[in-house]
């Protein structure tokens, strides 16, 4: 008994393992690549547009299904409690008072019988209580315009699904792109501020030792703590933005939250600089937008195709075998006779007049393929438009970054040199705190200026359909 408890304990300690390690946390370590190849597969976006190729593909199956035969089966069972009765002339009475009077047949008088002038009514139930009947139809399309077009669109349809969800990866592939960026420039920020905190803390305590020897107020000492606790409150702020742009990133690579993601890739002004864009050459069908719209330009062609085709007659072949067995009775199984019926034709519809419904429908399809050819130029000159901004503001974002980085040499030499002019008394605390405040601020336009020139790389990728 206590052998069969422990086999018990252990299957479930084993139990509870597996739960645990399906639900614990997973450690990623992504470059750029990975994480849009994860996206790819678990971005609900990019999921659903995936299913939407899949529901294409069942949506041609059922256009496929109007060509093929339709075959359906029936069987019927009735009980007629009271059968209908008719009421009709009384022919035979007719009939037998002719044939009397043409054979000079006379009465009990002696006398030729003839015929009375009013025969009468007979009532007459017709049927029988029970009736059954089983039988199979067929019907074929041999001609109809409409269903003709739709085959042939399939593969266009299917294709334009599947540009669609090419459009939506691209769109994800830019914002994944933006904000891993985001992310590694913040790193490029935390290491300055970090230096920022280094040199405030190392100016605290030399102000206090200062102080402490008389060379130095204790304002000045103040200011420096001052100026550290601004830089520690700067790095939080970071820390927390950095957070939540993890959390941003996660969600939108459809990764849960708890997972630890950190980012291999880095950036900097030289890798920006080495990245050099192409002679400018591009092609409007390297755009996911423009495929998309030169597909539905060819889908709204085959509507205008089918309403123009729904002009024409229709043909198709019917076909059908049953059988029928009557009786007082309920023994169709057993007794009662089954009398076979069958038929073969073929229904031809012309169509005369609709109202001009037709003419509408046709006109419609003819303004949405305007619309749609109106929509491709525009997306021309937009795409155009697109390369040449994003080629010139890589090229003023790299120029910037050029500056923004020299800005920050020079600001730190200046702070540097005021540094060694202060511990020798030849510089004040406000000189020291000047210095330190034009080094962040050309710290804070170079991480600005570093952030839009991978901004403007990204766009230009996406403006000439590389990303």
């Amino acid at each position: 008994m206590s052998l069969m408890k422990s086999t018990w304990l252990s299957a479930l300690i084993l139990i509870s393992v597996q739960v645990f390690s399906q639900q614990a946390p997973l450690k990623h370590e992504f470059s750029l690549q990975q994480c849009i190849d994860y996206a790819e597969k678990n971005n609900a976006f990019v999921k659903n547009s995936l299913i939407d190729i899949k529901l294409q593909e069942q949506q041609n199956r059922e256009i496929t299904a109007q060509a093929y035969p339709q075959i359906n089966g029936n069987f019927n069972a009735q009980y007629n409690p009271n059968v209908t009765v008719q009421t009709f002339p009384n022919f035979i009475a007719a009939a037998t008072y002719g044939v009397l009077e043409s054979e000079g047949v006379k009465n009990g008088s002696g006398d030729p019988i003839k015929s009375p002038s009013d025969f009468g009514f007979i009532e007459a139930a017709f049927g029988s209580k029970y009736t059954a009947s089983a039988g199979v139809t067929l019907s074929q399309i041999l001609f109809d315009g409409q269903v003709f077009v739709g085959l042939q669109a399939r593969k266009t349809a299917i294709d334009y699904r599947a540009e669609s969800s090419e459009l939506t990866k691209e769109q994800i592939r830019t914002n994944i792109s933006k904000i891993y960026y985001q992310l590694a420039v913040s790193n490029v920020q935390i290491q300055l501020i970090d230096a920022n905190i280094g040199r405030a803390d190392k100016l605290l305590n030399d102000s206090r030792e200062l102080y402490k020897n008389g060379f130095a107020e204790s304002l000045d000492v103040d200011r420096a703590s001052v100026q550290l606790t601004n830089f520690q409150a700067q790095k939080q702020t970071t820390l927390n933005n950095i957070s939540n742009g993890y959390l941003d990133l996660k969600v939108l690579m459809g990764m849960p939250v708890h997972d630890t993601l950190i980012l291999t890739d880095s950036v900097t002004a030289e890798s920006i600089q080495k990245e050099a864009l192409t002679d400018g050459t591009y092609k409007y069908e390297d755009r996911p937008e423009y495929r998309v719209l030169s597909l539905s330009q060819k889908l709204q062609g085959y509507n205008v195709r089918r309403y123009k085709l729904a002009r024409i007659p229709t043909a198709s072949l019917n076909a059908g075998y049953s059988k029928l067995s009557q009786g007082n009775y309920f023994d169709f199984f057993t007794q009662s006779p089954w009398f076979a019926s069958s038929y073969v034709g073929v229904t031809v519809n012309v169509p005369i007049f609709g109202g001009f419904l037709k003419e509408a429908n046709i006109k419609q399809a003819q303004l949405e393929l305007e619309q749609t050819n109106n929509n491709i130029e525009y997306l021309k000159l937009q795409i155009d438009q697109d390369v040449d901004s994003s080629i010139n503001s890589f090229n003023s974002a790299v120029t910037n970054l050029n500056n923004q980085k020299k800005n920050v040499d020079l600001a730190s030499r200046v702070y540097d040199l005021t540094k060694k002019k202060y511990e020798s008394g030849l510089a004040s605390t406000t000189d020291i705190s000047n210095a330190q405040a034009d080094l962040t601020t050309a710290q804070t336009s170079y991480v600005i200026s570093l952030y839009n020139a991978v901004l403007a790389k990204i766009d230009y990728l996406k403006a000439t359909g590389k990303l």
